[in-house]
């Protein structure tokens, strides 16, 4: 009976040790962040010495020579249980006040030259520092498609749909883009692939190198996709060679970000090179298993959510209107129906028109008494009817065939409405005056760093404000306008007063009052950290009242 056991200990003891190393990690690190340095006590050997003695007090986030440091080698490292383990190697390129960096595709075309010279595996996984593996058999799944005679000569990339963990049960600010990451991404399927999303994708070495028939020959032939690296990771000559290819001055008069690696020009450097792969020849490939591949996190409050999609929106309007937009070149190198399929995310912030002009427009009508939709008696009116039933119809059918529910497809419409008045809005306008030279962006971060209050109001489904920022500015305008204009007009109404013509505006401003709870919450009925910014309301009502003297004199 002993022996039967035996396994069943060793695994138990196995996580139990696990587990003691992961708190012990977990406790270390915190101790870090609070002290700003690493102590010695935490530094056990000669090797991790060596790789914090790199770090020196005059290195700063944007000025410090490059750092690679081998942590694991798989020719000698071992785990609890004397298996080998794999390669692990720090690297931190070089940063140079002097030279861009072009951000995090800078940062992923330096891991693919270094990883070219110590290792050169064909095959490479791009992930996101929040997201982890949640499936052992996912690169079983992958190594099928890439060695499959039928596909391999021109697949460029498997992309498997991001979804997350700790996501509350109604998911208030759709976090988890189910159309993006996954509905629409079936859809590209079925033409020439599924565009990149920067996270828990498998690229083919290869096709970062040029088109499936143009190949880009590298500066050095150890960048080459066929190179066999024969000397050991650790060998001065390998070492060296890394250093050099991590340099911030390295890919001056190369044709790295342009025609080979990822591609530098916008801040969405996932869409942009996908987009650019895809119009050179390769093709992608949709994989969407039962068990997710990997997990990750979301932000858990509206001003990170809404920071997010404006660096996302930016970056699209970067690929829309530069030399490779969607539309024309894209149509010439991919055909009409994925050059619309892209086009549908490039032009994604233009959303913001249409989505103000309805939130704005009838309801300042409804104010002063002014019919601008057609009457029930009309027959525009069953037009209108149809027109939204239909949309809105196939809208819920996808999302709920996909596994929605009612709730959560009610707060993805909520935010889409939300960040047609905030982030999509605020993009459009700082990228425009971005064009003619008045103003630039810079590449933000978005926090996942969780507060427990905030985690716990996350948790209760219960949305976050907090920060005064000019992102809810337009969002509590809307609100302000639409709740007064729905209950003016119900008064009247219930006052016997004739508003027959007011139908269909009244049904669209108690539609926006509904999908606007949140945020009269937030101004009057909380106390908490969470609450809307005393300042953003005094700014919105003063907005407000200048709207509604503004279109008197116009209506």
């Amino acid at each position: 009976m002993l022996h039967l056991h035996l396994p069943l200990l060793r695994h138990q003891l196995s996580n139990i040790i696990n587990q003691m190393m992961y708190e012990d990690m977990k406790m270390k690190v915190e101790h870090v962040i609070d002290k700003g340095e690493v102590i010695e006590e935490y530094i056990s050997d000669d090797q991790q010495h060596q790789g914090f003695n790199k770090w020196t007090k005059s290195f700063s986030r944007m000025d410090h020579p490059t750092v690679i440091q081998v942590i694991l080698d798989k020719s000698k490292d071992t785990d609890i249980s004397g298996q080998l383990m794999p390669n692990l190697i720090y690297v931190s390129r070089e940063k140079s006040k002097t030279s861009p960096h072009h951000f995090k595709a800078g940062a992923l075309n330096v891991l693919l030259r270094v990883s070219a010279v110590m290792t050169n595996a064909p095959i490479i996984l791009t992930q996101d520092c929040d997201m982890y593996s949640n499936d052992p058999q996912t690169p079983l799944r992958i190594l099928c498609y890439f060695s499959d005679p039928a596909l391999k000569s021109n697949l460029a990339f498997i992309q498997f749909p991001q979804r997350f963990h700790g996501l509350n049960r109604d998911d208030i600010y759709a976090s988890e883009y189910k159309r993006l990451f996954k509905i629409n991404s079936m859809g590209f399927d079925g033409l020439k692939g599924p565009n990149y999303v920067g996270s828990g994708c498998f690229f083919r070495r290869r096709a970062l190198l040029g088109g499936p028939s143009t190949p880009v020959p590298p500066e050095i032939p150890e960048l080459g996709p066929d190179h066999v690296v024969r000397k050991p990771i650790i060998s001065q000559e390998i070492l060296s060679l890394a250093h050099r290819v991590a340099g911030c001055n390295y890919e001056n008069q190369t044709g790295w970000g342009s025609q080979s690696g990822f591609r530098y020009g916008s801040l969405v450097e996932d869409f942009y090179t996908g987009y650019r792969l895809q119009c050179e020849g390769w093709k992608s490939l949709f994989c969407n298993p039962e068990r997710a591949a990997f997990l990750g996190d979301v932000p858990i409050t509206l001003f990170d959510v809404l920071s997010q999609c404006k660096r996302w929106c930016i970056g699209l309007f970067e690929v829309a209107f530069s030399k490779y937009n969607t539309l024309i070149f894209g149509s010439q190198s991919m055909g009409v129906l994925m050059s619309l399929a892209y086009s549908h995310y490039a032009l994604w912030p233009i959303w913001c028109i249409p989505v103000t002009f309805y939130s704005f427009l009838p309801q300042l009508a409804l104010l002063n008494q002014v019919g601008i939709f057609p009457k029930i008696t009309e027959p525009w009116f069953f037009l209108y009817v149809f027109l939204f039933l239909g949309a809105y119809g196939q809208d819920f059918l996808d999302f709920v065939l996909d596994g929605g529910t009612v709730r959560k497809w009610w707060n993805a419409q909520r935010m889409w409405m939300i960040r047609g008045l905030s982030c999509y809005l605020f993009s459009s306008i700082e990228y425009l005056l971005k064009s003619v030279g008045i103003s630039t962006h810079g590449f933000s971060l978005t926090s996942k760093v969780v507060d427990d209050e905030q985690s716990k109001r996350y948790g209760q489904g219960i949305f976050e404000f907090g920060v005064p920022s000019p992102l809810f500015v337009p969002l509590t305008v809307a609100a302000i306008i639409n709740l007064f204009s729905f209950l003016l007009v119900l008064t009247q109404s219930f006052s016997g007063k004739n508003t027959e013509g007011l139908c269909l505006q009244m049904i669209l401003t108690g539609s926006i009052v509904l999908n606007c709870l949140p945020v009269y919450g937030a101004i009057g009925l909380r106390n908490d950290a969470g609450k809307m910014p005393t300042q953003i309301t005094i700014i919105s009502t003063f907005v407000s009242v200048a709207l509604y003297y503004a279109s008197s004199l116009c209506l």
